[in-house]
Formats: structure tokens, C-alpha cells, sequence
């Protein structure tokens, strides 16, 4: 499998977002997910690309791209995600570890930023086509997006 980084514009994304502080809990973050898509059945809208940020440490927001008019209820919270300038890699966590996908793409940026190629980085996030727990082809394609200010 090649891996590969590349710079590209994001979309913008309305999402349904469900946050958590604590230390990291795949089980509690797959929960949320769950809990967004409950949410927007309820709701009666469709779902897009899913998302998952760390602002910082010890704090978690899963984000559910909704599409159709919607109205945030109990701690679900709606917001856009603006179009943005991301340097991306997309790859198959079972074949590459995304340890390594993680330090490649930062040791790059970081020289990037020598170069003058980019200003700065400023968040993080992945973002998959669906549930990547149910979906091994969801799961192979894992995008990390690394928002970068050209």
C-alpha cells in the first residue's frame, strides 16, 4: 500500500457534535458516534462523512455531517465546519500503524514550514466516509487532515 501526503481543500461540513473530557475511551467515542446516529433518525435527516477531533488534551468531539435542517437537543450541538486547506493522507490502519501515518505527516509539515511551503498547522482531525467500526471498507479508508494556514 502507498502512502502518500497531499495538500487539497476540505469542504465545509455541517455537523451534529457530542464532546467528552477524560482520557481516551474508544468504547465511550464509539458510543457518541451511536448516539449522533440515533439522533439524526430522530431527526429524520441523513448522515455524511463522520469526524473526530482532539482540541486538546483530554477532550474528544465526534461530529456526524448531517444533511437536511435539524435542531440540536440534550448535548448534541450543531455547527459548520468551515472549507479549509488541508494537507491529507489516506490509508489502511491495518496495513499501516497510524502511529506512523501520524509522525510522517507532522515530521513533513514541519519541514513544510521550514520550506515557507505553509504558516502554520492548525488542528487535526479524521474524517471517514461512514462508521468505520461496521464497515471494513470505510475502515481502509481512513483520512487524516492535518488544517494548515498556506
Amino acid at each position: 500500500m502507498t502512502v502518500d501526503f497531499s495538500y487539497k481543500r476540505a469542504p465545509s461540513y455541517r455537523v451534529a457534535t457530542l464532546t467528552r473530557h477524560g482520557g481516551w475511551d474508544e468504547k465511550k467515542l464509539r458510543g457518541q458516534f451511536q448516539s449522533l446516529v440515533q439522533w439524526a433518525k430522530k431527526q429524520q435527516v441523513r448522515t455524511g462523512r463522520w469526524l473526530f477531533f482532539e482540541p486538546n488534551r483530554k477532550t474528544f468531539i465526534a461530529a456526524v455531517e448531517i444533511k437536511g435542517k435539524a435542531k440540536g437537543s440534550g448535548h448534541i450541538r450543531l455547527r459548520t465546519i468551515p472549507a479549509a486547506s488541508v494537507a491529507s493522507v489516506t490509508f489502511n490502519p491495518d496495513e499501516v500503524s497510524s502511529r506512523i501515518v501520524y509522525h510522517g505527516l507532522s515530521d513533513w509539515l514541519r519541514w513544510q514550514k521550514k520550506q515557507k511551503e505553509i504558516q502554520r498547522v492548525l488542528s487535526a482531525r479524521e474524517v471517514y466516509s461512514g462508521d468505520p467500526w461496521s464497515s471494513p471498507k470505510v475502515w481502509s479508508q481512513t483520512e487524516i487532515q492535518f488544517v494548515v494556514k498556506r
